[in-house]
């Protein structure tokens, strides 16, 4: 037979004056932890009594009720409401809400004090921040969230940080998977995808500590204390649209700058500016970068120079300098520290004296006209000019015999100041012209810039994209692709609980023309489309899938997988477990050469034509000429050949806007890995190609014609 359980009974509540209350001995919290007693009457004060006390009648010495009570659990707010009718703020005999404890119980008044203690358990950091977060939304600042928590505003802001953080790795954390100090350097980025992946690369691994998390999340960024970024300046850099991220968390040296593009283009542009104001003294080059290699002036002869005596009224700001820089050191040699007035004087006398001993030399005009001066930054970001260096090819003309020419020194100085507004100094970035010289181009065809690969391929992903989600049977046949390798080859297996999912890739760098593509707002114009009868509540959403007919099934799961086609190229790094590796990219082009034979992609069908702001205008004359070699012949290629760059570019996007040329990172590649040319072979191609001006044939064509040709060539030019 089973016995019943038996009932309990909880003790009654009511309020009883203040003074009816007395603090019990029986206590057993005697060590002062968390909030002081004056922090919690603020919050008494602020949102009333939170909690009731806990307490028993006193009994005299027949076991009778005395009227009086004692509180063996909530002592420190019982001290809290006695600092408040002390400061008379709450009366004697104000009512204080009490659970009234059975004093004929066995149960000792201790046990009852150190349960109440025990078994209190602090919020979870995610609930303080969800919570603090919750407020900020509903109209308190930061600084509001600080006063009425009595904590510091930095403590709110780096839980309003962890806002920050990939949900992913919340959850995570909610669930004890990750340590608060790994969570909290999560927060050196804002990247949840980024995030993601260097979690899912440590997280089996040994080596989880912070520093290492926030080496990998910031090693595309550059520190503050960067040279670069001391000799920009933090705030040129934000007031040119830079962000810097901080570490709330950590001591950060000033943060790290999220765009090293940007600086390095605030870099380039004050040292041109500076080159340019040296280029006033007369030299024939100046040459800057931020780093000069090792040995960058070996082969140069230096100049030697002279410097110009100091003045009377120098050289007595000189001594007048030095004595108050002896008499301040002299007079604070004692102190442990310099009061910050007199530290930041000694800092400027110093400077100043290293000014008088590092005056620029004076070099003979005839020197100047054939040296250069490099500019540069040391590796505390400041400025470099190293002036004086001839190149072997600017020197001085040789006579037959050996010796230098007799050319009168005084002879070449006036021709020098003679043609002063005529030479202007050449200024060049790593050796290249800061603004080139069309006509000084290398006839040699140079590698595409990696900026502009990025941009192409960022074309080539979203005609993809627009392949794949125009053809079912390919994004079935991709996305079936990718589950069985899942589920046969064990790969990753992170994320959610089927492990099929598609990330939407963004192009972070692309061309100003990619959103008008053709493809682009095919793209566009599908997604609205769906957008627009997709239920936004989940279980309708459930139910409309479910009903949905078998041929736009198909057509709406061709979309969704074809926002994960990713043909981007990326720079691999080799030497870090982050990034893109090299098989890793050869993969993911081949994968996209893959897929675009069998969507039946062609990047000219998909309407994709070389023009100047998109390829031509951005590369060198070299290889305008050879796109235009082989998609509109050789004759069509020397008619341009003598135009400058601009005016080439314009010309050759007119020629080549028929003929199906493409740009090699947008050639379809065969099986053998070689690129399929899809234009006109330069050898092979017929004059049909051509404008009718140009398309003339050498048998029938007499001399009229050809001068009209040439004039009509004339005016397209």
């Amino acid at each position: 037979m089973a016995t019943a359980a038996q009932k309990i009974t909880l003790s009654s509540s009511r309020d009883i004056p203040f003074n009816k209350l007395v603090l019990s001995q029986s206590n057993v919290r005697r060590i002062k932890a968390g909030v002081s007693i004056d922090d919690l009457a603020v919050s008494i004060a602020r949102r009333g009594l939170i909690q009731s006390l806990h307490v028993r009648p006193v009994l005299d010495a027949d076991g009778q009720e005395t009227g009086m009570f004692e509180v063996p659990a909530g002592g420190r707010r019982y001290q809290a409401l006695a600092i408040l009718v002390k400061q008379k703020r709450l009366a004697k005999t104000a009512p204080v809400p009490c659970v009234v404890g059975d004093a004929a119980s066995g149960i000792l008044m201790e046990e009852i004090s150190f349960a109440e203690n025990d078994e209190r358990v602090p919020p979870h950091p995610l609930d303080q921040y969800r919570a603090f977060q919750t407020m900020c939304d509903k109209g308190m600042t930061e600084e509001d969230i600080a006063a009425a928590f009595l904590i510091d505003v930095n403590v709110v802001k780096q839980r309003l940080r962890l806002a920050s953080i990939s949900p992913v790795l919340l959850d995570i954390y909610a669930e004890d998977g990750i340590e608060l100090k790994q969570l909290m350097a999560f927060t050196v980025s804002q990247d949840h995808t980024r995030q993601e992946q260097v979690w899912a690369a440590i997280k089996d691994g040994w080596q989880k500590e912070p520093w290492q998390i926030r080496r990998m999340l910031t090693e595309t960024a550059v520190r503050a204390s960067d040279k670069r970024a001391v000799f920009v300046g933090i705030d040129a850099y934000e007031a040119a649209g830079g962000y810097v991220l901080r570490d709330l968390f950590e001591d950060d040296n000033g943060g790290w700058l999220q765009d090293p593009v940007l600086l390095d283009r605030l870099v380039g542009e004050k040292l041109k500016t500076i080159a340019e104001d040296i280029a006033g003294d007369g030299w024939k080059w100046v040459e800057i970068a931020a780093n000069f290699p090792y040995g960058y002036n070996d082969g140069l002869r230096e100049l030697v120079g002279t410097t110009a005596d100091l003045t009377d009224e120098e050289r007595a700001a000189r001594e007048a300098l030095r004595d108050e820089h002896d008499r301040l050191e002299a007079e604070y040699a004692e102190a442990d520290d310099l009061p910050d007035e007199i530290d930041q004087r000694l800092g400027e006398i110093e400077q100043a004296l290293d000014a008088f001993e590092q005056r620029p030399a004076t070099y003979d005009p005839a020197e100047i006209a054939r040296a250069g001066v490099f500019v540069s930054i040391d590796r505390d970001g400041d400025l470099v000019v190293d002036r004086g260096y001839v190149r072997p090819q600017d020197e001085a003309p040789v006579a037959i015999d050996g010796e230098e020419s007799n050319d009168d020194p005084d002879d070449v100085a006036s021709e020098v100041g003679a043609n002063a507004t005529i030479q202007r100094a050449v200024i060049t970035v790593g050796g290249q012209p800061a603004e080139p010289e069309e006509d000084d181009e290398e006839d040699v065809i140079k590698p595409l810039p990696e900026r502009l690969v990025i941009e192409l391929t960022a074309h080539r992903s979203l005609a993809l994209r627009d392949a794949v989600g125009a053809n079912p049977h390919v994004a079935l046949t991709a996305f079936l692709h990718k589950l069985v390798r899942d589920t046969f080859q064990r790969t990753s297996t992170s994320g959610a609980s089927l492990q099929a999912s598609v990330n939407h890739v963004f192009f972070r760098e692309q061309g100003k023309d990619l959103a008008d593509a053709p493809y682009a707002r095919s793209v566009t114009q599908r997604h609205e489309d769906w957008n627009a009868d997709i239920p936004a509540d989940d279980d309708a959403l459930w139910d409309w899938l479910a009903v949905l007919d078998d041929t736009s099934r198909l057509a709406l799961l061709a979309h969704c997988v074809a926002y994960g086609v990713n043909a981007l190229y990326e720079r691999p790094n080799p030497h870090s477990a982050t990034g893109i590796s090299q098989a890793a990219l050869d993969r993911r082009m081949a994968e996209a050469d893959r897929l675009a034979r069998s969507t039946g992609l062609d990047m000219v069908d998909a309407g994709f034509r070389p023009t100047v702001e998109n390829y031509l205008g951005r590369v060198t004359k070299p290889r305008i000429l050879a796109a235009v070699r082989e998609g509109a012949g050789e004759r069509a290629a020397q008619l341009v050949a003598h135009l400058k760059k601009g005016d080439m570019a314009v010309e050759a996007e007119r020629l080549l806007a028929d003929t199906g040329w493409l740009p090699e990172p947008l050639r379809l590649g065969d099986l053998d890995g070689d690129q399929v040319m899809t234009q006109t072979d330069a050898d092979g191609g017929d004059d049909t190609a051509l404008p009718d001006f140009l398309a003339v044939d050498d048998d029938e064509e007499d001399p009229a014609d050809i001068e009209e040709d040439e004039q009509e060539i004339i005016a397209a030019e």
